[in-house]
């Protein structure tokens, strides 16, 4: 069973946003999936809002940098926001953070992709 859900928004034609909210560990592994299928290949961006994050572990780190590959290989791009600044500094650490921009708020990711 799994606490996190995850639903899908668009702000824009061109993007999506993955809200998150609660723990992204193992068990978000189809929530997740579920998500960045409903986004679909036709987005230059996925953002994922963090702001409703509780708790991330190392196989949530592992499950962004599996959703990182699939970005890639779509030729999307892949943005976060709503980080605490302990997650950030994981993301900084992992060198995440090099991979998934990491924005302020969604104004922010939405005017980075349509830039």
């Amino acid at each position: 069973m799994t606490d996190v859900q995850m639903t899908v928004r668009r702000p824009g034609t061109r993007v999506a946003v993955i809200d998150v909210v609660g723990d992204v560990t193992a068990d978000a592994k189809p929530a997740l999936e579920a998500a960045y299928d409903e986004v679909g290949p036709t987005v230059r961006a996925v953002v994922l809002n963090f702001s409703g994050l509780g708790y991330m572990n190392s196989s949530g780190i592992g499950m962004l940098v599996t959703l990182l590959v699939r970005t890639n290989r779509a030729k999307q791009r892949l943005l976060a926001f709503g980080l605490s600044d302990h997650y950030r500094e994981i993301f900084s650490l992992t060198r995440l953070d090099e991979a998934i921009a990491v924005v302020d708020d969604e104004d922010a990711a939405v005017s980075t992709v349509a830039a």
